[in-house]
């Protein structure tokens, strides 16, 4: 898989670890670096497909990840 677009990414420049909160104020802070950036949706398309479980990926918390992925699973199963 591609990923040469994280290069692209405003997170390119920022520690990892940003990106791997142990809290919810860390996770405010890594999302702010997300807000604006050109490869937000691509990062979070990227951590959907791979079922990537923990840390900040285009702006979205793991939360919101498993959130996108259970109405994504509930809209396939209604529209059957």
């Amino acid at each position: 898989m591609d990923t040469n677009w994280m290069n692209e990414g405003h997170c390119a420049d920022s520690p990892p670890e940003l990106f791997f909160p142990s809290d919810g104020v860390g996770v405010e802070v890594a999302k702010k670096v997300c807000v604006a950036c050109p490869m937000q949706a691509r990062c979070l398309d990227y951590a959907l497909e791979n079922r990537i479980d923990h840390g900040v990926w285009g702006g979205t918390s793991e939360r919101q990840r498993r959130r996108i992925l259970r109405s994504r699973r509930l809209s396939v199963i209604v529209s059957r």
